[in-house]
């Protein structure tokens, strides 16, 4: 390799850094509409985006940039810098390709949808909510067939959020979930088991949960002076690894609702916060994509959140926190946490096992969507028979049923499978951990995080996107990616709590 970079290189990185800037900034107005923002704010933020995601486009799309990457194609270049080129490559080419006058229609529809689902939920009116949905389907059904008109359009808008694994992938990992699933829960209703699912019964004041949640942030090692915590109608992170802020929600009935959530969000976080400073700006700094993202919140959500070990540590904390509680055993916390409930409605607060169906649910809903096969007006129907058919329950309003997520409003069709894609790596790679950690348990239970945290840093956080998804699975677990080790998991560890 030479011992110097190519001129052009340089000049790509100061361009890519610059889109990276405007697209920080996009996500830091973002990130106050959904917290901070006054109620009437939407028509002026929704040009404020509008015009930053032009501006986004155009850079993206600019002739020079089409020009450095083809004069670097050829080019001697170090296997990260080839990363880098794979990487604005890829996104240029779809970029190039779609009307800077689309993408702001689209940004400037996402945001007055937004709005829009908020208020309908509240009022629980799928009708007021439909015409921005329907609004968006047509935009991104555009957008997809500029990228490429011969392709299933569904297909082209999950590679926005997943470009490395192909969708008949993900669609094999969702059917063996749901092939797995299913039969799993039959059998746990079915079983002679008594949980102590009311171990936190009882009602908690949101501002003792938020303290508790701030405690266990500060065991995990959130850095604060990279961060926030701040409370929002739809959870989620955001940020660069400078500033990566985590939002949670609280319910007064349910305390570790607002736990796990957290422990969840700080999963996203920690990823954003250990991709390299000096990567800032580059897509070596930037996360892989939307599966590993969430395989690292569903890893301390699920495998540590929701571990005895973790609850051994921790209990006592939460009892402290919440003397009504009384005197649990760890084994009783345990089981609250762990129970399963196919009654449950909500995605976001459903167990790590149900939660797959809930997810199969929406994929199949979206992508009937784009592709033209299910009308916005059949939504509510065919959601509520799903649920039915999945779970054996069936929502009794639109507010607990096809109005709950927040996805659709910022037009993210595809976005959805991206969730069990992340848990099935999350097995993956807690496995590998636990086999190459020692002590990891012991560790956890002593709430000391550090180990588990420093692994998944070298195997995953550091890397950015050098390596594309499967690669990197198979980098840190020696297997492809699969649905394998999270079946195995699920079988054993709810055989284990239902005596199946």
């Amino acid at each position: 390799m030479s011992d110097t970079t190519p001129a052009a290189y340089d000049d790509l990185l100061d361009r890519v850094g610059r889109i990276a800037n405007v697209s920080h900034a996009s996500d830091l107005l973002s990130w106050d509409q959904q917290v901070m923002m006054p109620d009437e704010g939407t028509p002026a933020r929704s040009r404020q985006l509008s015009t930053l995601s032009a501006v986004e486009h155009d850079l993206l799309v600019a002739d020079e940039l089409g020009r450095l990457l083809d004069e670097l194609e050829t080019a001697d270049l170090t296997p990260e810098q080839r990363a880098v080129v794979r990487e604005v490559r890829r996104e240029q080419e779809r970029a190039v390709r779609v009307p800077t006058d689309l993408v702001e229609r689209i940004s400037a529809a996402s945001s007055e949808a937004l709005t829009a689902w908020r208020e309908a939920r509240e009022a629980d009116d799928f009708g007021t909510f439909a015409p921005h949905l329907r609004e968006l389907l047509d935009l991104k059904q555009r957008y997809a067939e500029h990228v490429d008109p011969d392709r299933d359009p569904y297909a082209v808008l999950f590679e926005e959020y997943e470009p490395c694994l192909p969708l008949d992938h993900a669609e094999d990992v969702l059917t063996t979930l749901r092939e797995a699933v299913v039969p799993l829960v039959d059998d746990i209703r079915g079983a002679d088991a008594d949980l102590a699912t009311d171990t936190f019964a009882g009602t908690f004041d949101a501002d003792r949960q938020e303290a508790l949640v701030r405690d266990a942030l500060d065991d995990l090692g959130y850095p604060w002076e990279r961060g926030r915590l701040d409370a929002a109608p739809h959870p989620f992170s955001t940020g660069t690894t400078y500033d990566a802020r985590i939002t949670t929600r609280y319910d007064e009935t349910d305390p570790i609702g607002a736990l796990l959530s957290t422990v969840h969000e700080f999963g996203h976080a920690t990823y954003t916060l250990g991709l390299p400073d000096e990567a800032h700006g580059t897509p070596l700094g930037e996360a892989r994509d939307l599966s590993i993202h969430e395989s690292q919140s569903r890893l301390w959500e699920n495998h540590v959140g929701r571990s005895r070990a973790f609850w051994e540590g921790f209990l006592p904390r939460v009892v402290e926190a919440f003397p009504a509680v009384g005197d649990p055993s760890v084994r009783e916390a345990y089981e609250a946490v762990n129970a399963v409930d196919p009654s449950n409605l909500i995605r976001v607060e459903a167990d790590e096992l149900t939660y797959h169906l809930h997810i199969v649910l929406r994929f199949e809903i979206e992508r009937d969507l784009i592709r033209g096969d299910l009308d916005v007006t059949e939504v509510p129907a065919v959601w509520n028979e799903k649920m039915e058919s999945y779970l054996g329950v069936r929502p009794e309003t639109d507010a607990e049923g096809c109005l709950q997520d927040i996805h659709w409003s910022h037009g993210s069709f595809g976005y959805f499978p991206t969730y069990s894609l992340g848990s099935v790596i999350a097995a993956q790679l807690f496995d590998a951990a636990e086999a190459e950690v020692e002590g990891l348990d012991d560790a956890i239970r002593a709430g000391e995080f550090d180990p588990l945290h420093d692994w998944l840093t070298d195997r995953i956080h550091r890397h950015g996107k050098r390596f594309e998804t499967n690669e990197l699975v198979s980098r840190a677990t020696g297997d492809d990616v699969s649905a394998d080790a999270f079946v195995d998991y699920a079988r054993e560890k709810y055989g284990s709590l239902y005596g199946l």
